[in-house]
């Protein structure tokens, strides 16, 4: 059983050759219908997700571990929301801030199909974004440093 109980990992032997196999269960509860930004609704498909997030961390030092957990806790958050529907755009979003913390490259790959931009400004402008937030980030990390570093002396 995995860490969270969500999936069992079983030992099998094909009975015909003799082929040892491993499969992974995990239980189905009712699949909600995502509803499409057009207003389409259709069957939620995790193969589909994980596909989508696969593409974007293609030749990104990303696991596929770390992509079926991402999958998971978009599931779990889908689910916590309860209701038989969820929109493609909280499953969008949701994989982008997932993507935003693990691989920024991913994330940009990921925003830029999601987010349809439409020229080059708009991809710019979610770059310059990016930057400023990083830059940010590792202000923020330099000025913790420089605290602990008055603290000690």
């Amino acid at each position: 059983m995995s860490g969270d109980g969500a999936t069992i990992r079983r030992r099998r032997m094909c009975a015909a050759c003799k082929r040892r196999f491993t499969t992974y269960e995990r239980v189905e509860e009712a699949a909600p219908v995502v509803v499409k930004k057009d207003s389409r609704r259709e069957p939620y498909d995790r193969a589909k997700l994980t596909a989508g997030i696969k593409r974007a961390c293609e030749k990104r030092p990303v696991s596929m571990e770390t992509i079926e957990q991402i999958a998971d806790r978009i599931e779990a958050a889908a689910a916590e929301r309860g209701g038989k529907e969820v929109s493609s755009s909280f499953i969008g979003t949701a994989v982008m801030n997932e993507l935003h913390a693990i691989d920024q490259v991913a994330y940009v790959r990921f925003a830029s199909v999601y987010r349809s931009f439409k020229d080059i400004d708009e991809f710019m402008h979610e770059l310059e974004d990016l930057i400023r937030l990083r830059k940010g980030v590792i202000a923020e990390g330099e000025r913790l440093k420089e605290k602990k570093g008055e603290s000690a002396a």
